[in-house]
């Protein structure tokens, strides 16, 4: 059974999943120790909407060597890889491969759930993640009918793969409508 085989649970906001992202993030500083930029809780835990109770965690590098090192230095603490490489391309933006690339890691065994995802700076995947959980945080109809979207997927989907798969469209969707309100509100992440 892979991290992916598992049937979707969607919980309510948990008021600890903020202090459970600074645990994580003080724990990814200390094993990275240089060349991290940033860390950032994104995702639905992050708003906080109806989740699967898995803390997403974007981590800022500066370049591609940084993203290298600090992939390294994370599989060398336990952290399990994932073998995923990209985010998926979003249609209408950036086509260059190198815009969606990451690493990504899920949490040591036995561990309470974590998605690390680490990007480079300035890339459409990492301007993804921020501006995403900033829309949903400002426009709380749109973050009600997502979690909806998110509440009828968990039903439908076979496995986490065919979940993600259907979800991506709707992101989008949300993501072009952050994409304007950012310009109108001169957003900066």
């Amino acid at each position: 059974m892979t991290c992916f085989d598992a049937m979707i649970t969607i919980v309510e906001p948990d008021p600890r999943w903020s202090s459970e992202f600074d645990a994580v993030a003080a724990r990814l500083y200390d094993a990275a120790e240089e060349g991290i930029v940033r860390i950032d809780h994104v995702g639905s835990t992050s708003v906080p909407l109806p989740a699967k109770d898995v803390i997403d965690v974007q981590v800022t590098v500066a370049d591609d060597e940084a993203l290298e090192r600090i992939a390294a230095s994370l599989a060398a603490q336990t952290w399990r890889s994932a073998d995923i490489d990209r985010d998926h391309q979003v249609p209408g933006f950036p086509t260059a491969p190198a815009e969606w690339r990451k690493a990504f890691f899920v949490e040591p065994e036995g561990e309470r759930r974590i998605n690390v995802h680490v990007r480079v700076q300035g890339r459409a995947n990492q301007r993804y993640a921020l501006l995403f959980r900033d829309f949903l945080r400002t426009h709380p109809e749109a973050a009600r009918a997502y979690a909806e979207v998110k509440r009828g997927l968990a039903v439908l989907a076979r496995d986490l793969d065919s979940y993600a798969d259907a979800k991506d469209p709707a992101c989008d969707l949300i993501y072009v409508a952050a994409e304007i309100w950012a310009q109108d509100e001169a957003w900066v992440p």
